[in-house]
């Protein structure tokens, strides 16, 4: 069963790339609802402030009044930006891809098995799955935990999302070639 590796690797490396949004939560969120709290106060009193015409407590206010509220309202605005951003890395990043290409590993592995072509091509397709998820979500893994310059290096080159797409391709020819619609033995 040459697609065993992916379904073990799959569902392996999906615990890891799961675990980030727990790891999201802890880490990152008391920032965010602080941030969030003060971004609402400070917008809520900019629209109350625009609703009663710039007025508060009964009295204008001066345009140095208004600025310095519109000010606190803009930096509130960049507070919860910046303290979303961490976040936004992880679930855009490794995350994501990290579940989707756990999946692929998985479907692929699964698929193998009921496919009848020469065992090199299924060993090589599921190795380029392999090789192509570590190459890609694992990188994005690493530099979005850790910034590691080398595993940026690496992700740099493409050579992870071109493995899927190859392996992708040479799946759907070898489905084409040879899927049997039953358990087959290597």
């Amino acid at each position: 069963m040459i697609g065993k590796k992916n379904v073990v690797f799959g569902f392996l490396f999906l615990v890891i790339t799961a675990s980030l949004g727990p790891y999201m939560i802890l880490s990152f969120e008391p920032g965010v609802g602080e941030a969030q709290g003060k971004k609402q106060d400070a917008v809520g009193r900019l629209q109350n402030l625009k609703l009663n015409n710039f007025e508060e407590d009964l009295e204008a206010l001066s345009p140095e009044q208004i600025a310095k509220a519109n000010t606190d309202g803009l930096l509130a605005l960049n507070t919860l930006v910046n303290a979303e951003q961490p976040i936004d890395i992880i679930k855009g990043g490794p995350h994501a891809h990290g579940n989707l290409e756990s999946l692929l590993n998985i479907v692929v592995g699964i698929a193998l098995c009921f496919i009848a072509i020469p065992v090199l091509f299924k060993q090589i397709i599921s190795w380029i799955f392999i090789a192509g998820t570590l190459l890609h979500s694992g990188m994005l893994f690493l530099v979005a935990l850790y910034q590691m310059e080398l595993a940026n290096t690496i992700l740099n080159t493409g050579a992870g999302p071109a493995l899927i797409l190859l392996g992708l391709l040479l799946s759907g020819i070898a489905a084409a070639l040879g899927f049997k619609g039953e358990f087959v033995r290597d």
